[in-house]
């Protein structure tokens, strides 16, 4: 086979790069996109990648191995070099010659060569720039296509490697709580939507969009009118994790506890409402704990569940929910963590630690725990209990829902039976 990556590609048409392709891919379709360029500073180069139309580590056939051979003056130094570009690029298949290159580098020193390093990071920052390109003059191809196939390669380039991080990061494309399902933003997209006062990006981690739209952290945000990333897998949120920042603004999970939405605070509101119920002024429908009842509930839901709780407090960011848990463990990262505790053997190896909660003052079942956790010892525990792995199934974090079945029993037992009272 010819060595076209050393041609001029006016020199070359769509057939003999297409056969080349199939060739060194072993393939039999046509790549999806391709990149063939020459340089001379900061060093002679001549390369030829290819994007191929899709991958096969999503069907499950293990890792990929490096797709791309490193030449010198057309004589091979090594096939599907290692060391030529990032392991996130693995996917690239292709041709790259030096001159700058001894013939006589062996594959073991080719490893540490400094000429071979400062070629790594020429190529990286050249594929880069390219997707960059498509990204800009071809968005329907970039996200339609590129990226709906090789996102994960981004994140995972994101994740490992730091001198690229900023440019990888422009490439990432989300779903949002303010876009439609299956549309994508970039990050620029999310940010020139953001409110003056707005300091920071928002992401909230679900399985799907349905839960993400349903979350009970995604409550506090609506009414602010704040908009949210959604991400769905545990890569996303190990990406937003290791990204931390984006253009000087913090990237921020929805499950934390020290967000400022510009909603009123809870002493404030805690105390007008002590107000409120001292001169009678409060609606039924508008019903809510004084300060004094949120400070004894908090102090009682926190005694009683003294070994899965670490503080409970009030808050007025929630609105349909009575409770949630914040500041916790990504549940995303969690199942990713025990997937691969299960796979080493140690199903028991990861226990869940105590958890923050914040309560609804205003909620039905927040409100009706309180008037019964003195009359009725027994079911205010079981109702705390059950609020409480309620908030872990929202976070994610419940392991195994069949553990809250039993309990489940006992409060539809006491349905049924107020409900046969009531009819007596």
């Amino acid at each position: 086979m010819e060595a076209i990556w050393s041609m001029d590609p006016k020199d070359i048409d769509d057939e003999k790069y297409s056969a080349f392709y199939k060739y060194i891919a072993h393939a039999y379709d046509d790549p999806l996109d391709r990149l063939h360029f020459r340089a001379d500073a900061p060093l002679e180069i001549k390369a030829l990648f290819y994007i191929p139309s899709f991958h096969m580590e999503k069907h499950g056939m293990g890792r990929m191995d490096p797709g791309v051979s490193l030449y010198s003056r057309k004589v091979l130094i090594e096939a599907k070099s290692p060391d030529i570009l990032p392991e996130w690029l693995r996917f690239i298949k292709g041709a790259v010659d030096s001159e700058d290159l001894p013939l006589s580098i062996s594959r073991e020193k080719a490893q540490d060569s400094m000429i071979v390093s400062k070629l790594r990071k020429v190529l990286t920052r050249k594929i880069i720039n390219h997707l960059t390109k498509m990204a800009r003059k071809d968005p329907d191809k970039y996200k339609g296509e590129f990226y709906k196939e090789y996102a994960f390669f981004l994140k995972e380039g994101v994740c490992q490697d730091f001198d690229f991080q900023d440019q990888l990061s422009k490439l990432l494309y989300f779903e949002t709580s303010k876009t439609m399902n299956g549309e994508l933003n970039s990050f620029d997209e999310y940010v020139a939507r953001c409110k003056p006062e707005q300091k920071e990006i928002y992401y909230l981690c679900a399985p799907s969009r349905d839960l993400a739209l349903n979350s009970p952290y995604l409550e506090a945000f609506e009414k602010a009118g704040r908009e949210v990333i959604f991400v769905y897998t545990a890569i996303d949120d190990f990406t937003m994790a290791n990204l931390e920042k984006y253009e000087g603004r913090s990237i921020v999970s929805a499950e934390k506890s020290n967000i400022d939405l510009g909603i009123d605070g809870d002493e404030k509101s805690d105390k007008e409402g002590d107000e409120k119920n001292e001169h009678g002024k409060e609606a039924d429908d508008q019903k809510k704990l004084t300060g004094v009842e949120a400070e004894e509930l908090c102090s009682w839901f926190h005694k009683t569940l003294d070994q899965k709780v670490a503080s409970c407090k009030v808050t007025n960011r929630l609105d349909s929910s009575p409770a949630i848990v914040t500041d916790n463990e990504s549940g995303a990262m969690r199942r990713m963590m025990r997937m691969v505790d299960t796979q080493e053997g140690g199903l028991d190896a990861l226990p869940l630690a105590k958890q923050h909660v914040l309560i609804n003052p205003k909620h039905p079942i927040i409100l009706g725990l309180q008037s019964i956790r003195e009359k009725e010892p027994t079911l205010a525990k079981v109702c705390a209990e059950q609020v409480f792995d309620n908030c872990l199934v929202a976070a994610g974090l419940l392991d195994d829902g069949r553990t809250m079945l039993p309990r489940l029993n006992d409060i539809l037992l006491c349905v049924v039976k107020g409900a046969n009272k009531d009819e007596k």
